[in-house]
């Protein structure tokens, strides 16, 4: 049995059977290459941590967002539980040096793949899992699913502040947000807007830009700052 004491150390867990931190690392081109080893790969880990992970994240989201519709709770969901996001939280916790693989999947730089890395973080959360049990299982989970879903909403926000005001106002009081000019300044090649976005009959932001368009993002980025301070 490798000593995977570091790991541990990271993860803040003392496995009681280590052998199945172990499992969750193993890739299967490394049993190719060692058949006759009394071991298995992670992947039924990995399908076992896939469900888990699923469970989790929609749990987080169904309690944390009321107001969000089920069609944007998927959306949200998914772009948590994408390869690409899962294989950061693996390089954040630098599961890949850690890895049990074959040396064609090493020397094609099988420890740094997302695809692998995606794999083995699954594994590792079905491992906790079964290890330490469901609720040690949800604050490791939760511990990356946090901090990644209000990285993932500031980014919708940056990119199209409008399309996350309307998924809001249409979640919480099934309305659509309307924009309108209250002003316009300055010379025709140097024009500036002034636009206010109202939910039903109130105001709730106003942006100012040098066209309708960037106003509107800055109203709709005020609107959203507002609604996230009222209550639900």
């Amino acid at each position: 049995m490798p000593n995977l004491s570091e790991l541990e150390q990271t993860l803040k867990i003392t496995f009681a059977d280590k052998s199945l931190l172990h499992h969750a690392l193993i890739h299967r081109s490394y049993l190719n290459e060692n058949p006759d080893l009394p071991l298995t790969d992670n992947e039924r880990l990995e399908f076992l941590g896939d469900a888990l992970l699923d469970f989790v994240s929609a749990e987080y989201l169904y309690h944390r967002f009321p107001e969000m519709r089920e069609g944007q709770m998927t959306s949200l969901r998914a772009a948590l539980v994408r390869e690409e996001t899962l294989a950061d939280f693996a390089r954040a916790l630098r599961l890949g040096q850690h890895l049990f693989l074959g040396h064609g999947e090493e020397a094609s730089g099988g420890r740094e793949r997302s695809p692998i890395l995606c794999a083995a973080f699954e594994a590792l959360a079905g491992a906790i899992f079964l290890d330490q049990g469901l609720e040690a299982a949800r604050k490791f989970l939760l511990g990356f699913i946090e901090p990644a879903v209000a990285r993932i909403l500031q980014e919708r926000l940056d990119r199209d502040p409008k399309s996350l005001l309307q998924e809001l106002s249409q979640g919480r009081w099934q309305l659509t947000p309307v924009y309108r000019t209250v002003a316009e300044r300055g010379p025709d090649h140097a024009k500036e807007f002034t636009v206010e976005v109202l939910i039903g009959e109130e105001v709730y932001g106003r942006g100012v830009g040098r066209s309708k368009k960037a106003a509107e993002e800055e109203a709709a980025r005020a609107a959203l700052e507002a609604l996230e301070s009222l209550p639900r």
